[in-house]
């Protein structure tokens, strides 16, 4: 059974990661241990939460490794002794819902050339499979959003995933588009039998199932007004889990263009634009 997602409230602004473009944070919660936060006011908005909320809980109920996700509330004030005037932009535009994976501890990057030895596999296909359903454009070898903790490998920042609600017009025709994308996975090499994995994980989602992520979306995420396309939040989400259900059920061009990928193999690697032509 899905568990609810925690509804927390942000006590303390501990440091920002600046690795990452959304300036995330990491943040102290008043009861429930530390988060690394996306913060609604960043430069990608509400949808990005959207994102990261629907594929965390995706990915937990195909039984893949994420941080605990949460909610994370963050009052007036927040943050106020942060001397940066940037983030303090960043903080007051996000008072209210933002969202949090459970901070890991001495986590590092993944490192495929290091760390490819924790992926077996199976898993590496289940992860492929999964971001060619949600259509994450972001696990590629320049940036892997992957990170080890005590031997774990552990999936993290889903906010370029679900890339379809950035223009919804048109919406219910991309449903079935392939992913042509997935070709730049960084698991595509390692990964085992796709429709073996295909197997294994559709039935572990259903439309029940599927509607109660996308109910777990705050409503303040989902502004009816800011967008035509839906007459209220209950509608929205309703388009969320029609997107999610009839992508896993129809005919699943996604499916066939990432197995298509993987057995054309890696591309070759480009010259970096940055190499000095001599």
């Amino acid at each position: 059974m899905l568990a609810p997602l925690p509804r927390l409230m942000g006590s303390r602004y501990v440091v920002p990661l600046r690795e990452g473009g959304s300036l995330p944070g990491v943040v102290d919660t008043d009861a429930d241990g530390t988060f690394v936060v996306k913060f609604r006011g960043a430069g990608q908005g509400p949808k990005a939460l959207v994102a990261e909320c629907l594929v965390a809980q995706i990915a937990i109920q195909l039984g893949l490794p994420v941080p605990r996700p949460a909610i994370v509330d963050l009052e007036d004030g927040f943050g106020r002794g942060e001397p940066d005037p940037e983030i303090q932009d960043v903080l007051r535009a996000s008072v209210g819902a933002n969202f949090g994976l459970e901070f890991l501890p001495g986590a590092l990057a993944f490192d495929p050339a290091v760390d490819g030895r924790l992926i077996a596999a199976e898993f590496a296909a289940d992860i492929v499979w999964l971001d060619a359903y949600v259509t994450n454009v972001d696990r590629t070898p320049r940036n892997t959003n992957l990170l080890v903790c005590a031997q774990r490998v552990w999936l993290i920042d889903h906010g370029a995933a679900m890339f379809f609600h950035h223009r919804w017009t048109g919406w219910h025709d991309r449903i079935h588009s392939p992913f042509t994308q997935i070709a730049d996975h960084v698991l595509l090499p390692l990964a085992g039998d796709l429709a073996a994995a295909d197997e294994r994980l559709r039935s572990r989602l259903d439309h029940p199932t599927l509607a109660a992520i996308a109910e777990a979306i705050p409503e303040e995420w989902l502004a009816p007004a800011a967008n035509e396309e839906f007459a209220s939040t209950a509608e929205h989400r309703r388009a969320y889990t029609t997107y999610l259900v009839e992508r896993l059920t129809g005919s699943r061009p996604w499916l066939a263009e990432a197995i298509a990928a993987q057995q054309r193999g890696p591309k070759p690697l480009q010259r970096r634009l940055t190499h000095r032509v001599v």
